[in-house]
């Protein structure tokens, strides 16, 4: 079996040694260049190719048009897509003589679309998971070929939950490798109707409202917690990165519940939030750091 592989992230790196673990013959990987002003703290698929002498590039998403003739003269078996960021065009799904399959962190129909796992935690989720399932153009919209399932902890980032999710993808590619090996895909429906779709976040996103709820700010700052931009608030006319937080308690008898924002009592940070109930911060550093 021959393939064409579009990958980057610590999915993309663990996925692809699936791949070569299982025999599969991979022509070419399309990945990314690092971008110099993101937090890069994942594996490296680009690396991983120089390791396994395998031919990789990488394109721009305006470039990705004129590689259909590449790819149409390479005929892969598959085209497998593990964390690739961009859209891939359908003329080039189109060039899988089998399938076109993509790897998506989350349990599909929910969380569909840009950074499923932080989406997860910021709704309160205590499960998500990995999806492989077939590429068409509406994104995560093909049918399921395989899914596994991890928790989400009370008080687990997105970093945590990442390198679940991570572990996920790779327990999915292995579990479907033998059938896609003899040229099977297992499908079943992905009902999107029963599902959500997001977009992507940005740093100013994390941006904390006293006026949410204790648990919801609690969950944004999981959510985006470092590596990550982190949730942010402002205090004394600086901005701070929150970092950690907890609701466990117990809290100092003498917080004022009913005035919103940061509260430093008994040397301890606290949120007061819109429900009147207190947040913990127990990390904080200034966004200039």
């Amino acid at each position: 079996m021959h393939a064409v592989v579009f990958a980057y992230h610590d999915v993309g790196v663990n996925c692809l040694k699936a791949l070569l673990n299982a025999g599969i013959q991979v022509d070419l990987v399309v990945t990314h260049q690092d971008d110099p002003n993101e937090n890069v703290w994942f594996g490296s698929v680009a690396k991983l190719c120089q390791k396994k002498n395998i031919p990789y590039i990488t394109p721009s998403a305006s470039e990705l048009h004129d590689l259909i003739p590449k790819l149409e003269a390479l005929s892969p078996d598959y085209i497998f897509s593990f964390y690739f960021r961009h859209m891939i065009p359908a003329k080039i799904l189109a060039c899988a003589k089998i399938a076109a399959l993509n790897m998506h962190g989350s349990l599909l129909p929910k969380f569909r679309g840009r950074a499923p796992v932080n989406w997860a935690i910021l709704h309160g989720e205590t499960e998500t998971g990995a999806t492989l399932h077939v590429m068409e153009v509406k994104p995560d919209a093909g049918d399921i070929v395989g899914q596994v399932a991890v928790s989400i902890g009370p008080d687990e980032t997105a970093t945590d939950v990442f390198g679940k999710v991570s572990s996920a993808a790779e327990e999915v590619i292995n579990q479907a490798l033998p059938e896609l090996i003899q040229g099977i895909v297992p499908r079943k429906p992905n009902d999107l109707q029963k599902g959500s779709y997001f977009g992507g976040r940005k740093p100013a996103d994390g941006q904390i409202h006293w006026n949410q709820t204790a648990l919801q700010v609690h969950n944004l700052a999981r959510a985006v917690a470092p590596p990550y931009p982190g949730a942010f608030t402002e205090h004394m006319g600086q901005t701070m990165i929150v970092a950690k937080t907890s609701l466990k308690g117990p809290f100092p008898a003498n917080l004022n519940l009913g005035t919103r924002g940061i509260q430093v009592v008994d040397n301890r940070v606290f949120g007061i939030c819109g429900d009147h109930e207190a947040v913990e911060i127990l990390e904080w550093f200034p966004a200039s750091k």
